[in-house]
């Protein structure tokens, strides 16, 4: 498989702002710089927490919006309509295939077990060998510091090869991240 140029991210966040102000001011910083960068966002389409901040912003910064959510959770993450494409689909399962479909990298924000169940999956399908869209994870603040030392535990206790780890790549900041992201487009 050949990686095509990044030009739509996916990113799997919170529909929650979390504790730490950082946590949203590094979702907005992100749909600003994607939509700055002419990337589109492709997202959970939620207009609460982390989600809705980083379409907002990417949408404030006249970026292109791709937002995907299940009939059951149109009103629980109330469905932001007003993004640039947004597709209602029967189930969760459904919802992360069009996400990843329409997507040539991810991005995991802070966020709680959806955010997980999400990028556990792309990491999976990558391990198997299904893709290889680059996978970042945004480590705002060394949030998912204890996720990564889970890692090595997972690898250390032998259910896991080390190049596992490798298919992940770990990015403190929206810059950098950035940076990357301009790289594999290029």
């Amino acid at each position: 498989m050949t990686q095509k140029p990044i030009y739509s991210v996916c990113v799997f966040c919170g529909s929650r702002f979390g504790r730490m102000e950082r946590y949203k001011d590094s979702a907005i910083e992100l749909g600003t710089a994607l939509a700055e960068n002419e990337m589109r966002l492709v997202y959970g389409a939620g207009d609460v927490g982390l989600m809705g901040a980083v379409a907002s912003a990417t949408q404030r910064a006249n970026g292109e919006t791709f937002g995907v959510i299940p009939v059951h959770l149109l009103d629980r993450e109330v469905g932001k309509r007003d993004i640039t494409n947004f597709i209602i689909t029967e189930n969760m399962h459904e919802r992360k295939k069009v996400m990843f479909m329409n997507a040539d990298a991810i991005v995991t924000l802070p966020g709680g077990a959806g955010s997980l169940d999400e990028l556990f999956e792309v990491l999976t399908w990558r391990q198997l060998g299904l893709h290889e869209k680059p996978i970042y994870l945004l480590n705002v603040d060394g949030f998912w510091d204890p996720l990564l030392a889970l890692l090595d535990h997972i690898i250390d206790e032998g259910f896991a090869d080390p190049s596992f780890k490798e298919l992940l790549q770990v990015i403190s900041d929206v810059p950098e991240l950035m940076r990357r992201l301009r790289a594999e487009r290029s």
